[in-house]
């Protein structure tokens, strides 16, 4: 038994992508899909699971990219010292031990992990820190006290703190500063080849948002898929969202964008930036408008909106959110989501049908810095995700929750995906070799910020994931090449992803699984009751592999069941799986390693 758990532990955490370890270069940019995201979930929040699994139905998250930590569903706020350890510590251990930082760029959060944390021992230590320096100083006048700026106030996001991990995980403050993120894009000459531009976790930042090959600062896009509790949105209604946004994707949508402008200061901090984005939305074919009061009246075309009010009653406008909407107010307590706050909060926004909308998490001090620029509309309609619309668009998010589908892309030009050389559902073995094509629809244009074209949209490269992990790479016209005898034997997911050439970098991809079968190993998995299934009724897996010393069972690549030797049963609380469909799968621990195990085809049981 002990043996049994060791070589348990040792699959856990060395071998759920079981995938080629092969020498590739440093990721280029890609405007990002699920073999990107790593999506974190609450194991404590029956909401958190929900929401997750839901999610990675829609957006076909790999089993390998989820990951489950414990976390207290009441505790919505937290200090940075519980958040780095219990939380980002755990999150970027993870990225590397699974192998996958060549390819994560987004961590995305379910619900039920906490929305606001508290600085104050980082800024405390910084002026430690900063009085010692000044009290060592040889000067004959005493260097003035160091002091913390009152507008930096010392609480942030879970999204802005992971999105700043470099700086986050290393306690160092200047994730504060009211210019950190360097991603953010300018009218800088520095800038001028990519004003708007994909993002990469590889890529390498200088003070001006220049790109260098090395030694700038890194960042890792974060969105927190919904808020549950408090003033956020119920689960149905999170569910609703990203369904909707989902079906969004690359519909290049008729609607008009709105800013609003009003003789509030959070209006009018905004409004000189309203007419260029409004130039540059209309010279990509995008309807905007810039219109007088707090809310657009009666309007049933509202593809976007910016708006600067404390608070609104957006049913009394009469107006219509449309699917992939971006909406935004800038106001101090939008992202506030604890009962009783003040102010509108930004969940109210997904509640009538956006897709993504912000808020701070505490007073910040209405500096411009901390919201996003009318700019997120533009490269949102430009075919970036809404992740990258938002990063793109704030200079400081260290404060700054982002709810919502990281994901959409409504203007994006989404590639057709075909491969020739092997079939979906068949065995195979030895080596494969399969070329991969794919088209864009429509001879769409691929835009850049100022309204200019780069010629006809095409596809200039294809990446090969295997059960979630990069394994191969070559660019249009080339070929793929798979050697099967890296991997277990038993059922494998194959992925063909195609990227788009140009700044934008779209994602197109076909999806193939197959059946490995070089060494004979087998093994078979059934689970009862099957189909849909009340939440809380005991599932019964039953599983066999001649050969094997132990079976694990798991759902997405959390342990949830064992079985000592080859065959045996094991029996599931499925409220310990949230509701929604959930899949499990099991796999045979061979004596040999990764390679001598074998893995089943999911099985899917839908809770309710």
């Amino acid at each position: 038994m002990c043996v049994f758990s060791k070589n348990c532990r040792l699959f856990l955490f060395a071998v759920l992508g079981c995938c080629l370890c092969i020498a590739l270069p440093e990721m280029c940019t890609a405007a990002g899909g699920p073999e990107n995201v790593l999506l974190v979930v609450n194991r404590n929040s029956a909401d958190s699971l929900t929401v997750a699994n839901h999610y990675i139905a829609l957006r076909k998250i790999p089993a390998e990219n989820v990951l489950t930590l414990q976390w207290d569903p009441k505790a919505q706020t937290t200090d940075i010292d519980t958040f780095r350890k219990q939380i980002l510590a755990p999150v970027f251990v993870t990225i590397q031990k699974r192998r996958l930082a060549r390819q994560i760029d987004y961590v995305v959060y379910s619900c039920d992990f906490p929305w606001g944390i508290n600085l104050e021992t980082d800024a405390k230590r910084f002026l430690e820190a900063a009085n010692k320096l000044a009290e060592n100083t040889d000067d004959d006048e005493p260097a003035p006290k160091p002091t913390w700026p009152k507008q930096l106030t010392k609480v942030g996001s879970i999204n802005g703190l992971t999105y700043l991990y470099q700086s986050v995980l290393k306690g160092t403050p200047d994730y504060i500063q009211l210019r950190s993120n360097r991603y953010m894009r300018l009218p800088t000459a520095q800038q001028r080849d990519a004003p708007t531009l994909a993002f990469g976790s590889s890529q390498h930042f200088g003070p001006n948002g220049e790109l260098l090959d090395k030694g700038g600062m890194r960042y890792m896009l974060s969105v927190m898929l919904g808020v549950t509790t408090g003033r956020g949105n119920p689960v149905g209604e999170v569910l609703d969202y990203l369904q909707r946004s989902a079906a969004a994707d690359g519909t290049h949508p008729p609607g008009t964008i709105y800013f609003m402008q009003n003789g509030n200061i959070r209006s009018k901090a905004r409004h000189d930036a309203f007419p260029e984005a409004v130039r540059e939305l209309r010279a990509l074919g995008v309807s905007a408008e810039i219109l007088e009061g707090t809310l657009p009246m009666n309007k049933d075309d509202v593809q976007g909106v910016m708006i600067g009010a404390a608070g609104f009653d957006w049913p009394s406008s009469g107006s219509t959110i449309l699917p992939g909407a971006v909406c935004e107010h800038f106001t101090s307590f939008g992202g506030v989501m604890r009962s009783g706050a003040g102010q509108t909060p930004c969940s109210v926004f997904l509640r009538y049908g956006a897709a993504g909308a912000s808020g701070t998490v505490t007073e910040p001090y209405a500096m411009p810095h901390k919201f996003p620029a009318a700019t997120v509309q533009v490269h949102y309609a430009h075919g970036c995700t809404l992740a990258e619309a938002f990063y793109q668009s704030v200079h400081a998010p260290y404060q700054l929750l982002i709810l919502g589908d990281p994901l959409c892309r409504p203007w994006a030009n989404i590639p057709s995906v075909s491969v020739e050389g092997i079939e979906p559902g068949t065995t195979v073995k030895g080596t494969l070799v399969f070329r991969p094509s794919a088209t864009v629809p429509g001879g769409a244009k691929i835009g850049v910020a100022g309204g200019r074209a780069e010629g006809d949209a095409k596809v200039e490269q294809f990446r090969l994931f295997v059960d979630g992990l990069l394994s191969a790479e070559c660019e249009a016209g080339g070929i793929l090449t798979l050697d099967t005898t890296q991997f277990a034997d038993g059922h494998h997911e194959l992925r063909v992803v195609a990227i788009q050439s140009g700044p934008i970098r779209s994602q197109g991809r076909r999806i193939l699984a197959v059946a490995i079968d070089n060494h004979g190993r087998k093994i078979s998995m059934s689970v009862s009751p099957e189909g849909t299934v009340p939440s809380g009724t005991l599932l019964t897996v039953t599983a066999s592999s001649a050969d094997s010393f132990g079976i694990v069972v798991l759902h997405n690549s959390r342990l949830v069941g064992r079985i000592a030797g080859h065959e045996g049963t094991v029996e599931i609380d499925s409220a310990t799986l949230g509701t929604g469909p959930v899949q499990l799968r099991a796999v045979g621990l061979g004596g040999s390693g990764p390679r001598s195990y074998v893995w089943t085809k999911p099985v899917e049981v839908i809770l309710e």
